[in-house]
């Protein structure tokens, strides 16, 4: 009784096994007799352990569309009659397929049990474009940094050899092309061109392509995104140029002998930039370089000579992988050298302070001496009363 038992348990032990590796096994698959073609067939389905075909009536692109994906085999090309690839020997198990397009498997769709209603020659099937390869984005030339106002033409190469239907070009971060174009049949290159670059187009650029099927050429799926290429925009902006020189020359002018700066600077820094101090002359240009470790930078001259007069122009340069870009040069600056002037030089000036605070304070202490004077002098009423009487008694005194 107990071997019985034992039995038993083991028969339902491997049954138990059997339905557990069954329910692994796939429900979909596509038949048909072209070897190598995994991705297109008849649409084929398992019920139980048994394996039958699903009945073309009411088969549309939704439902396809579930079957490529399930089978991971990419998007819809066509859904062609069944018999395209082969006649089935199998039972048609299902009928009226109902799918939103959105199930990941074809089982979890509406359907009906055939009951006999379809015949052999009436299977569904589907041509799937399989798993799409991603494009190749190169770019059209040997830079990969750019100024503002220029164009950058970006390639985009689909190795896929039908149903192309556009191209797009997409920055990184940002969800919406940048750049559509429509291509032409059975073109597998897209030219993108992205004109007028601001600040805002640096950074990572990539691409996919669009395929449709072949019923009216809707859009049936996107390729996976290509490669990224990175580029660089700088935006390079005119100069600003000034200078400084001592307190005493007049605008415009520096004292021979005395130092001088001249002053250059940009709103936009970057790394590889200098400035350039361009000087003209009649006789001809002298130019200065100093790297731009700031936003501006000063050019000193020590001692003034003649020839440093000219006009000054300041410009910047940037060198960025194998470009070279440079503003535009700055407002020239005339800067004229001057000898001291005599009649105002500093020792001139010095001596005419000096003289002028002694004739002032001179003029001060006379002022206040004869106003001291004039009250001293000046006699009281009863002093003039007191002369008065003293000099009639001397005069009548003489007269007796």
């Amino acid at each position: 009784m107990s071997r019985i038992l034992l039995v038993l348990v083991m028969l339902g032990c491997n049954v138990a096994v059997e339905d557990a590796h069954a329910f692994d096994e796939p429900i979909t698959r596509l038949g048909n007799d072209r070897p190598g073609e995994h991705c297109s067939g008849r649409v084929e389905v398992r019920h139980g352990h048994q394996w039958g075909t699903v009945c073309q009536q009411g088969w549309d692109l939704e439902d396809a569309a579930v079957v490529c994906r399930e089978l991971d085999c990419g998007f819809v090309l066509d859904i062609p009659n069944g018999a395209r690839f082969g006649r089935a020997s199998r039972e048609v198990l299902w009928r009226n397929v109902k799918c939103s397009g959105d199930e990941f498997a074809l089982d979890l769709c509406e359907r009906t049990l055939n009951d006999g209603v379809c015949a052999h020659n009436e299977n569904a099937a589907v041509e799937c474009t399989g798993k799409l390869p991603a494009p190749t984005l190169s770019i059209q030339s040997r830079f990969y940094a750019y100024s503002t106002g220029e164009t950058v033409h970006f390639k985009c190469t689909a190795p896929y050899l039908q149903s192309v239907i556009d191209f797009h070009l997409y920055k990184r971060g940002v969800d919406t092309p940048l750049v559509t174009q429509r291509a032409d049949p059975r073109q597998m290159t897209g030219d993108l061109k992205l004109s007028d670059l601001e600040i805002s187009h640096q950074g990572s650029y990539c691409c996919l392509y669009r395929i449709y099927n072949k019923l009216g050429n809707s859009p049936s799926g996107n390729s996976p995104h290509s490669n990224f290429i990175n580029i660089t925009v700088l935006e390079i902006h005119t100069p600003q140029i000034w200078y400084n020189s001592s307190p005493e020359a007049r605008p415009g002018w520096v004292i021979r002998g005395y130092s001088f700066n001249v002053t250059c600077s940009t709103q936009h820094l970057y790394p590889g930039g200098s400035f350039q101090l361009r000087l003209i002359r009649p006789n001809g240009t002298i130019r200065h370089s100093l790297p731009a470790l700031a936003p501006f930078v000063t050019f000193t001259f020590s001692n003034a000579q003649f020839n440093n007069e000219g006009y000054y122009c300041c410009l910047y340069k940037v060198q960025t992988g194998d470009r070279t870009f440079i503003s535009r040069e700055s407002q020239p600056l005339p800067i004229s050298i001057r000898e001291v002037d005599p009649v105002m030089s500093p020792v001139v000036i010095s001596l005419l302070v000096s003289g002028l605070t002694f004739v002032v304070a001179t003029c001060a202490i006379l002022i206040v001496a004869k106003v001291f004077c004039k009250r001293v002098r000046k006699p009281t009423e009863l002093e003039r009363e007191s002369r008065t009487c003293v000099d009639n008694t001397y005069i009548a005194l003489t007269i007796k």
